[in-house]
């Protein structure tokens, strides 16, 4: 039994020393910025103006607010 490994080949070949389409490249940057603007935490959702106030009626069953029921 030989102490030598096999050579591993990857999947895909090696994109060094190719020259990428103009096309090809724009998508490459434009992907890596999406990549970065995902990992980026969102901001919080903004101050609801003029709603309802108080728990989400859908979640706790509060379907009254000052005496009037409402079914929506």
């Amino acid at each position: 039994m030989s102490s030598k490994k096999p050579e591993q080949r990857s999947a895909r070949p090696s994109r060094q020393g190719r020259k990428l389409a103009p096309a090809a490249a724009r998508a490459l940057a434009e992907a890596e910025e999406r990549r970065k603007a995902r990992a980026r935490p969102d901001t919080a959702p903004g101050k609801e103006t003029g709603g309802r106030g108080g728990p989400d009626p859908a979640r706790y069953g509060d379907w009254e607010k000052d005496g009037i029921a409402s079914d929506f």
